[in-house]
């Protein structure tokens, strides 16, 4: 019994850290609209990448810019389908719909990977003089975007901001898709701390 009672505690510990690796979020205990302070102040820009469900991904960053996190909206993604629009133009076009002015949307419309999409939106940070960005992405991959955002992105600072989405919510962890992600995830992070080409 007490034997049970140990692999219990420790799948249930095992599944909590990864749990919280996974998804930091820089924005946890602040207000919905920023209060100026320490991580709860506005930020230059919100970035939101495509992938996973990124609908999700999109109105969270909207929800964020609408309530005065930043000024500025980029989108990054390459098109999935290369016959039709990018993803990040995708986004754009949602944002537009739910009242975003376009003058306050920037696209990088080729990255294909998370860590093209850190290199990619860098000339866009330089261009608008951004100093601190709000990340938004999958809850899963939020640990890796921000790690690879904080490698190629000359010193801009990166606040976390996960979302769930359709193929991850507290209960990731009772589904095979939940354990897919979270593995490839922690696979992946492994390969960026060899120096390889994680995707």
């Amino acid at each position: 019994m007490r034997t049970l009672l140990i692999i219990l505690i420790s799948v249930i510990v095992f599944i909590a850290g990864v749990a919280i690796y996974l998804q930091p979020n820089s924005l946890r205990g602040c207000p919905e609209v920023p209060n100026g302070k320490g991580n709860c102040q506005p930020a230059d820009a919100i970035v939101a990448v495509s992938g996973g469900d990124t609908n999700a991904r999109t109105d969270a960053a909207i929800k964020l810019y609408q309530k005065g996190w930043a000024p500025l909206l980029i989108f990054a993604g390459a098109a999935q389908d290369k016959s039709g629009p990018s993803n990040a133009a995708a986004m754009a076009a949602r944002a537009v719909d739910q009242g975003v002015p376009a003058a306050a949307i920037e696209v990088d419309e080729l990255s294909a990977t998370t860590e093209e999409n850190a290199s990619n939106v860098r000339s866009i940070f330089k261009q608008n003089n951004v100093g601190k960005v709000i990340l938004v992405t999958s809850a899963y991959h939020q640990r890796r975007a921000s790690l690879e955002f904080n490698k190629r992105t000359d010193n801009v600072a990166i606040l976390n901001a996960p979302t769930n989405d359709s193929d991850w919510s507290f209960w990731w962890w009772v589904t095979p898709r939940g354990w897919w992600l979270a593995g490839g995830e922690l696979a992946k992070i492994v390969v960026f701390y060899a120096g390889g080409i994680a995707g």
